[in-house]
């Protein structure tokens, strides 16, 4: 990676008024220091925010932006090229342009405007640790666009809520609701905004709230007093202090930030929560495997015709890896359960599990081991377990339950995230705050949750086909989504019901292979039990081949809450996928993205004739394709499709 950074003419001396420009000069920021520091944001001339404050207040009664008289400004560009291990794409061209304001010797703040949005950081360099009471940080968007927010209600929650529509003007949050990011805002013409963060460090998340017609951003307070609940010592919040943060005084703080596109195709591919994450910590990560894996929980242990009574166990367990080795999957994660959860001990497994006997089988059947923990109870015996595990030759954890994004929350992650690094083992985080760029800070943490998945189909009816083509163009921009795909019991609209022991899904199955491409999942789990893949082989191995890690993403259709189309690049092959709300959709692809004279081939797995009525129907056929032939696909309601490219030989 290398960096130029170019001073520019016009910031010289104090002044009160900056102005700064992306690259391709689309975007302008309008920065206002008297007093207090407000900015204000146009994209291609027409306001997307009107005049907000940033600002800081310490317990000590200092405060960060207020009484002053200009700044100092640095302008410099940014031209690098940065790696990107297991993401979207192997590695980004980042373009962008910085302001840096110095506001006295001890403060500053900095602006960042790509093509693709906007940043802004607080820096400090106190010479003593701060105790934060409060930040400002307002988001006075402009007129009266059209919103799609997450609400939940108090600080304690899993981050797993489908998308409310709202608008601006006319919609206000109550006491207790709380909006967490990404929130989506459609200026119509003006283009599309979402308004998230990054590189939250010792230091908690944000939520908005709206009153007025504004918005701004509102902070975990700091737990005082904890208890951990009985079913799995689960650590709670009982009491919280009276401030948000204690920070050491030289730091930089999160970087809030408005990603904007002319249209909603581009929010899934923008890179900039992933680029203002802190760069790598571990070092080499080539041991870093990322692939599929057989989970057991969703689908209740649920093996059928086996000879035995299925359970936790090794026996279970054998014949998960006996089925992922079958299919080349690379990984199996015993879930809740191989240890005794109430005791919070994991240092110690069920009579019924022999961890080694497992490891051992696993590595004869080519077949890698994980193991579910709740997040704190890993905490509390960080170095003894990943030295244990690790020499086992445990590949990753599974944490769950943390449900808090306060500052020790947070800290928690990222102690947990390096220790294991140290010791070689990839974390899936569960029970998590959405992602803000830690998977680039510590490239073994390959998934997480924070997202309204599957597991919610064992024991609710939402629109999840609508809210499955919502959350790609809102969710994902932040990072990595373990929406835990793969159900084989497909029902359409009419026929779906609630089973927890046998849970269903809406939509067809080719919209469930679909997820397998639609979704950012370095780390992607096959939801269903053995069985129910066994009886679906074609299907399953159809699935079984698709990548996890690839080298370039385009979303070349689609629209917020109707349908997507996915493409992604692995070496010379392409993977295309799609998906529909409930609204039977043609499809005609273009597909410049092809190597221009080159003649493709690959089979499609689509919705059948009858998939509209019988969810579980697909057909699989062999086609031929190049960069200027569109390419017609039917897809039932609740339907979708994939699709494999490669070159002809």
């Amino acid at each position: 990676m290398c960096a130029a950074a170019i001073a520019l003419a016009g910031c010289n001396g104090t002044q009160k008024e900056f102005n700064l420009t992306s690259p391709d000069g689309e975007i302008v920021v309008n920065v206002n220091v008297d007093d207090s520091i407000t900015y204000s944001v146009t994209h291609k001339g027409q306001p997307i925010m009107e005049p907000s404050r940033i600002a800081l207040e310490f317990a000590d009664g200092d405060s960060f932006g207020s009484g002053l008289k200009g700044a100092k400004g640095t302008l410099t560009t940014i031209d690098r090229k940065v790696d990107a291990p297991f993401y979207r794409q192997s590695a980004i061209n980042e373009k962008a342009n910085e302001l840096h304001l110095a506001l006295n010797d001890s403060s500053a703040v900095t602006f960042r405007a790509y093509d693709d949005g906007v940043a802004y950081r607080i820096e400090t360099d106190y010479t003593t640790p701060r105790t934060v009471v409060d930040e400002t940080a307002e988001f006075n968007l402009a007129g009266a666009p059209e919103m799609l927010v997450p609400i939940v209600k108090g600080f304690r929650t899993s981050f797993e809520m489908p998308y409310t529509a709202a608008r601006l003007d006319t919609f206000s949050t109550t006491d207790n609701e709380l909006m967490f990011l990404p929130v989506y805002a459609d200026f119509g013409e003006g283009g599309k905004v979402l308004i998230c963060e990054s590189d939250l460090e010792s230091y908690p998340g944000m939520f908005l709230t709206a009153q007025e017609g504004k918005l701004k951003g509102k902070y975990a307070p700091v737990p005082d007093s904890l208890y951990h609940h009985p079913t799995r010592m689960q650590e709670m919040v009982v009491t919280a202090k009276d401030h948000i943060a204690c920070v050491n005084g030289s730091r930089t703080y999160p970087w809030r930030i408005l990603a904007i596109a002319d249209d909603d195709t581009k929010l899934p591919v923008n890179n900039m929560v992933y680029l203002l994450g802190a760069e790598n910590r571990i070092g080499d990560y080539s041991w870093v495997k990322p692939g599929k894996v057989a989970w057991d929980w969703w689908n209740n242990w649920g093996l059928k015709n086996v000879g035995f009574k299925p359970g936790i166990d090794n026996r279970t367990y054998k014949a998960y890896i006996d089925f992922a080795s079958q299919y080349g999957i690379e990984y199996i994660v015993l879930d809740e359960g191989w240890s005794d959860p109430k005791t919070g001990n994991i240092l110690v497994s069920i009579p019924e599990i022999d961890l080694e006997e497992l490891v051992a089988y696993g590595k004869e059947k080519n077949v890698g081991v994980w193991l579910w923990m709740v997040c704190n109870a890993l905490d509390s015996t960080l170095e003894e377990a990943c030295e244990k595990y690790a020499k086992m030759g445990i590949k990753g954890f599974k944490l769950d339950f943390i449900d808090r994004d306060d500052q020790l929350a947070v800290e928690r992650v990222y102690r947990v995230s390096e220790a294991a690094a140290r010791h070689g083992i990839m974390l899936d985080i569960h029970g998590m705050y959405k992602p803000t760029g830690i998977n680039r800070t510590f490239p073994n943490v390959v998934n997480f949750e924070g997202i309204f998945g599957l597991e919610q189909m064992k024991w609710s009816n939402p629109d999840m086909v609508t809210y499955d083509v919502t959350f790609p163009y809102i969710r994902m921009v932040q990072g990595p989504a373990d929406y835990t795909p793969g159900g084989f019991r497909n029902r359409t609209k009419d026929t779906y019901k609630i089973n927890y022991n046998d849970p269903e899904t809406q939509g067809t199955r080719a919209h469930q292979a679909a997820m397998y491409v639609v979704c950012d999942a370095p780390f992607a789990m096959l939801s269903d039990n053995p069985s129910e893949y066994m009886a679906d082989p074609a299907c399953t191995a159809y699935i079984a081949e698709i990548p996890t890690d690839y080298d370039e993403t385009i979303i070349p259709a689609g629209k917020i809450g109707e349908y997507i189309v996915t493409a992604r690049r692995d070496g010379e092959t392409w993977w295309l996928a799609g998906m529909t709300n409930w609204n039977y959709r043609i499809l005609m692809l273009e597909m410049p993205f092809l190597t221009e004279g080159v003649t493709y081939t690959g089979s499609l797995l689509a919705d059948g004739e009858d998939s509209g009525t019988n969810a579980t129907s697909y057909t699989i056929s062999e086609i031929t394709a190049d960069s200027k032939t569109p390419l017609n696909v039917t897809l039932a309601p609740g339907g979708g499709f994939v699709l494999k490219l490669q070159p002809k030989k």
